[in-house]
């Protein structure tokens, strides 16, 4: 596992943002002074301050075996 400061992505920065959301929806104390109180907006700012960080497991990705190719046709 290592932690990871920056975003590879927008996606990923999107879901850091929203779980940090979240956790301040749920009480947990803003790291940055704002003058926001929504929780959407001050995750932004504590990523933007560089206050988030998220960890990246090195554990790939397995996609599921398939029985079947293809998807199955219905006919009347």
């Amino acid at each position: 596992m290592t932690i990871e400061t920056s975003f590879d992505s927008n996606y990923r920065k999107v879901l850091v943002a929203a779980r940090r959301a979240r956790q301040l929806q749920s009480g947990s104390q803003a790291l940055v002074s704002t003058q926001s109180s929504k929780p959407c907006r001050i995750a932004q700012e504590e990523i933007n301050a560089g206050k988030i960080a998220y960890v990246k497991t090195d554990t790939p990705v397995v996609k599921p075996p398939v029985e079947e190719s293809g998807i199955p046709i219905l006919t009347n």
